[in-house]
């Protein structure tokens, strides 16, 4: 490999700087003996030949991606890595989370720092995230990564729905200070009541909203039937499930067409989304444009089951990838991810994986115009991928 300048050098001097690379993944699919022209503020200004790109052009080993898309994470929630058992199941792991999270401020931001540092360093540019306080706003604030704030409203009991409401709506007021990229969101659908939902819905007009869907099976049971292990956490919770009505459709096609006035719908995990549920959403003409997030490494953790990947790519394109929390995971590292889908699908063939991981995942936090894929005047970041395992951030 020949000697690679220094980003900081190449900074300081005012020069563009010429990439290349074994391969080079566009965002599309793979292209061979091309140069990236990388202007001093990271911006895209050519892909040339490289027999026309001249001298000084910087050769690594593997291969250069745009910069990764983390569709769903918890910043807020990394101080709580290793404290919860895997495996426990998703009702269990739901009251965990709820029961353990509240920590000394010091200790959940240095956390969030740190985090937040692992995410830049393996290439990720943006990310989806959950916010239910303001614990991670300070670091969002230095710029380091792009974010979609997705405001996460829940609250099970109908005669709270007015407080949960107003919090949300402080929250998102503090947040459309850093960027319009801010939404408020349902947590899942069984946990905002009716009430709740309608206080949110004027807030999804043209906006991405994401939801928790279908993570454990549990969740159409209690929907179809109202029944399973959703009422078992309830008690746990002390809370009044007598307002629930069973639809007798599955939780996907019973709470669909509520996210009507938004863009995109960002539907995260989908470990028992069904055929069914796939080609209603992708047939609801009037409704969100669907994109299913995909936690592989979350869902081994809580439910040990993996997602249908092989179901989901036979019947949308609109597939994205996601870390869920470090209470669910061992890292917030997009590569990861990718690895464990390869592992699990031996199938899946690597552009496929870095167009979820890149493009893909631009266009569902609606930042295509500027991430996702190397194009002229985009500023997507340069990733360095090695043997389809390691990624490190060079841009």
């Amino acid at each position: 490999m020949g000697e690679v300048k220094s980003q900081t050098s190449y900074f300081s001097s005012q020069m563009k700087r010429k990439i290349t690379a074994d391969r080079i993944f566009d965002g599309y699919g793979f292209i061979k003996n091309k140069v990236l022209i990388v202007s001093e503020n990271g911006t895209i200004e050519d892909i040339v030949n490289i027999k026309d790109a001249g001298e000084d052009i910087e050769k690594h080993e593997g291969i250069l991606s745009p910069g990764f898309i983390n569709c769903h994470c918890h910043l807020e929630l990394s101080h709580m890595k290793g404290r919860i058992p895997e495996k426990t199941g998703l009702v269990d792991f739901v009251f965990r989370v709820v029961t353990e999270r509240h920590h000394s401020e010091e200790e959940i931001m240095n956390a969030i720092e740190k985090a937040e540092n692992e995410m830049l360093q393996g290439g990720i540019v943006a990310i989806g995230d959950i916010c239910n306080n303001d614990l991670a706003f300070k670091q969002k604030k230095k710029n380091l990564l792009r974010y979609y704030n997705f405001i996460e409203a829940s609250g099970w009991l109908p005669q709270i729905s007015d407080q949960r409401f107003n919090r949300a709506l402080d929250l998102y007021g503090k947040y459309s200070e850093l960027d319009h990229h801010v939404a408020i969101v349902p947590h899942a659908p069984y946990s905002v009541s009716n009430n709740l939902w309608q206080q949110i819905q004027p807030y999804f007009k043209d906006k991405v909203v994401s939801i928790h869907n279908q993570e454990t099976k549990h969740e159409d049971d209690f929907f179809k039937w109202g029944r399973g292990d959703f009422i078992r956490m309830y008690e746990l919770m002390k809370l009044d499930n007598s307002h629930h009505q069973p639809t007798g459709k599955s939780s996907l096609q019973s709470y669909y067409n509520k996210l009507k006035p938004a863009r995109n719908a960002l539907l995260v995990h989908n470990t028992f989304t069904s055929t069914d549920d796939i080609r209603f959403v992708n047939n609801e003409v009037d409704g969100p444009n669907p994109f299913f997030c995909l936690c592989i490494n979350a869902n081994l953790y809580i439910e040990d089951q993996l997602p249908p990947v092989t179901k989901l790519r036979k019947l949308t394109d609109n597939i994205v990838l996601g870390t869920d929390s470090l209470a669910s995971n061992h890292s917030l590292n997009i590569m990861d991810e990718i690895v464990s889908i390869k592992k699990h699908f031996s199938a899946m063939k690597d552009a496929e994986l870095l167009r979820w991981a890149t493009l893909n995942g631009a266009k569902a936090l609606d930042m295509d115009n500027e991430l996702g894929s190397f194009q002229k005047g985009k500023r997507p970041g340069v990733v360095k991928i090695t043997e389809m395992k390691y990624a490190k951030r060079i841009i």
